[in-house]
């Protein structure tokens, strides 16, 4: 990575603050939500099975809606569109599709396809519903953080909102039993300075051994 891509990255993230005030004149269009997602899902996952799902609110009655559900957090209505990111927890159905695309793409042999499917179906389908929930809270978290960093560097503002009734939302989007709500991500223009936040120091987290 050049030095340049280096100063980037680490420039975004220090720009980066969670925003709780939006301009609701600022409209993004679905087809750059879409870009900031399709890159969002190059996150990495367990055994690449991508146990992630979204759905973006972008109309203004249906976001003023979720903001009761999300105990009413103004960025829910105030911001461009909220994305909700949903964890998958019957990750395992999507074995065949993943691995004979790799496979297909050129990225790994018939052989090993085959191997890594036999694998994950011995592995996924028989663990119990805790774990796969683990998997799935865990993956969604990498693929949100990604996204939330996309669009900083498209010069969109963020805030992760994990405060909202999970059953409410379940309801009114009539999400299935095979995905559980995990976060809201309201995107859009800031209207006011966020809020800076200290961290503790490294020294204080990290041992080396």
């Amino acid at each position: 990575m050049s030095t340049t891509a280096t100063s980037t990255l680490t420039d975004i993230i220090r720009d980066r603050h969670s925003v709780r005030k939006y301009d609701p004149t600022f409209k993004i269009a679905r087809e750059e939500i879409e870009e900031i997602l399709s890159e969002a899902t190059l996150a990495p996952s367990s055994s690449n099975l991508q146990p992630w799902r979204f759905i973006v609110i972008d109309d203004q009655e249906t976001k003023k809606e979720l903001r009761q559900i999300a105990y009413n957090q103004e960025p829910v209505e105030t911001s461009s569109a909220v994305i909700a990111v949903l964890g998958d927890i019957e990750m395992h159905n999507n074995i065949e599709r993943v691995y004979r695309s790799n496979f297909e793409a050129g990225f790994m042999d018939e052989a090993n396809m085959n191997r890594l499917i036999e694998s994950a179906n011995n592995t996924y389908p028989q663990a119990p519903e805790e774990v796969r929930k683990n998997i799935a809270s865990f993956d969604a978290g990498l693929v949100s953080m990604q996204l939330m960093l996309l669009a900083k560097a498209k010069g969109y503002d963020t805030v992760p909102m994990g405060g909202f009734d999970k059953q409410k939302f379940i309801e009114k989007f009539q999400v299935s039993d095979r995905y559980m709500p995990i976060v809201l991500i309201a995107v859009g223009k800031a209207a006011a300075p966020a809020f800076k936040t200290t961290r503790i120091p490294v020294k204080d987290l990290v041992d080396f051994v």
